[in-house]
């Protein structure tokens, strides 16, 4: 790991810092638009019109890095970032934020495609599954770090949209100093929806649904926050526990993943989250439940975007594995794009629990339909003794095509290295 740090630092200090900027305004929004006297329904479609953006990006982003590079498109993506969050305050239109919103998602994605393509280069063999875990890191730190700077200023004034920008603008400075160009990413061919639904059924609806929920937690979190009535300080304590819930439990989940049947451990994961939801809907009245409920939603919730890619390759051979990485995230992002406007009407409804019950739905939706698979199809275990899951390395929601791919490689790598051990096992059992 010192290694991973002495070669990538530069690196990985200045997307803390664009994630610092990226936590703050996320939850900024949400409180600023209650101000402007925005309704809770067209906060959902702003919020969601950030995930429309961000899937775009993950699209078109390494076509533009193949007509002029990376330095060019990170440089060009970043400007229009820092021009955006200074933007917010001026133009107070829930149509105009709507469109920054779009911009804001889009540049992101354009931008950690260009990152975590010098990341993948600048990494080795033996240091990218690392360096992968270092950078996913410092990105769930840099959330929660953007939650402690909310409570420091007035949400009605400029300065809460000043900082971000000015972060997102210096986190360019050692990322562009100290790398070298790297070369253009290049997508695996996307595999057929079709053919991705055909080899796992669970693994493609439930990367459906389970985008509609990470949706709902980071660009609904802070409306529901506000409408509680919440104080900045609670607002950000709130929502840094998804983060923190998240960086807490990924491990324990992903340890478990390798010893029993994935589908039992993402059905019982989804499941107990809906019901910790529920909690929250109940007793609402107490912030400590609030704080303990965001906290094991998001601890439970998060990490079954990296099991269910994990899940899904169980059925599908190596060669396919890369070419299957697109298909999942494009039904993540329609997941993403959905959540907060079906979130937004139900609280419309039924008020600021709307937001937990509606979250709480599509958690059981997936507990149930995985439910359903297990009746459909025998587990990858059943029948296959010397079957040995391969650990998945931890990504988070809404990673862009390289963060993905880049594990995806790591995944196959590893699958084939335990093909060849257990070959080699058996080889030797049978000259004894």
């Amino acid at each position: 790991m010192i290694h991973v740090l002495r070669a990538s630092w530069a690196l990985l200090l200045g997307m803390f810092l664009l994630q610092i900027g990226n936590g703050l305004q996320g939850s900024l929004m949400g409180v600023r638009g209650a101000i402007e006297g925005f309704s809770t329904y067209e906060l959902s479609f702003i919020a969601s019109a950030y995930f429309l953006g961000f899937l775009g990006g993950s699209r078109f982003a390494p076509v533009f890095i193949a007509k002029v590079g990376h330095v060019r498109v990170f440089a060009a993506l970043g400007s229009l970032i820092s021009a955006t969050l200074i933007s917010y305050p001026v133009l107070t239109d829930p149509y105009a934020w709507m469109v920054l919103r779009v911009i804001l998602g889009f540049s992101l994605s354009g931008v950690y495609v260009t990152a975590e393509s010098w990341l993948n280069d600048a990494s080795t063999n033996t240091t990218r599954g690392q360096s992968l875990s270092a950078y996913v890191l410092v990105q769930m730190f840099g959330l929660v770090a953007g939650q402690g700077i909310l409570s420091a200023g007035d949400p009605s004034g400029y300065l809460l949209f000043i900082i971000p920008s000015i972060l997102v603008s210096i986190s360019f400075a050692p990322i562009l100093l100290s790398v070298q160009p790297a070369p253009a990413f290049q997508a695996a061919r996307p595999m057929s929806l079709l053919s991705l639904y055909r080899a796992s059924p669970f693994g493609t609806i439930g990367m459906l649904l389970m985008g509609a929920v990470y949706a709902m937690q980071f660009g609904m979190g802070s409306v529901y926050a506000t409408e509680m009535g919440l104080s900045l300080g609670q607002i950000s304590l709130f929502i840094s526990a998804i983060w923190l819930g998240a960086i807490v439990l990924q491990y324990p989940l992903g340890w478990l993943s390798d010893r029993m049947d994935r589908r039992v451990l993402i059905v019982a994961s989804a499941t107990l989250a809906g019901v910790v939801g529920l909690a929250g809907f109940a007793f609402a009245e107490s912030f400590a439940v609030l704080v303990v409920v965001s906290a094991l939603v998001g601890g439970l919730s998060q990490p079954l975007y990296a099991l269910l890619i994990a899940y899904t390759n169980d059925y599908l051979s190596p060669e396919d594995m890369p070419s299957a990485s697109g298909g999942l995230i494009f039904l993540n992002g329609l997941g993403a794009i959905s959540g907060p406007p079906l979130a937004g009407l139900a609280m419309s409804l039924m008020g600021p629990g709307g937001y937990w019950l509606m979250m709480a739905v599509f958690l059981f939706l997936t507990a149930a339909y995985g439910l359903w698979r297990m009746t459909r199809r025998a587990s990858v275990y059943a029948g296959a003794k010397d079957y040995e899951p391969v650990s998945y390395p931890n990504i988070l929601p809404g990673a862009s095509p390289v963060a993905v791919e880049t594990a995806q490689g790591l995944y196959v790598e590893a699958t084939e290295a335990n093909d060849l051990e257990t070959r080699a096992a058996q080889t030797g059992g049978q000259g004894r």
